[in-house]
């Protein structure tokens, strides 16, 4: 079983059911691809260190992600490149 931490940056600009939805959208991208989330953590609305895109602030998520193969993970990671939803992620794994 691999570790993951999933760390992401929701665009500012969005409602709060908006962010609510892509949280959960991503969310599910893993468990369709047969890992499991294990702990979903909201970090709130923090100013960014640098411009992203042109905003000076967004949501941030931390993932907790459990996977047997990488399948997920390059899901996750793909939609999320092309996502304009998501301003940033950084994908981690976690040595045992």
């Amino acid at each position: 079983m691999r570790h993951y931490e999933i760390m992401f940056i929701v665009r500012p600009t969005l409602g709060e059911d908006e962010v609510k939805k892509v949280v959960k959208d991503f969310s599910e991208i893993i468990t369709k691809n047969g890992s499991k989330v294990t702990d979903e953590q909201s970090m709130g609305q923090r100013e960014l260190a640098y411009e992203i895109k042109d905003f000076k602030s967004g949501y941030y998520f931390v993932f907790q992600v459990e996977a047997e193969d990488d399948k997920a993970i390059k899901e996750f990671d793909r939609l999320a490149l092309i996502s304009r939803d998501i301003i940033r992620h950084l994908i981690t794994k976690v040595e045992d």
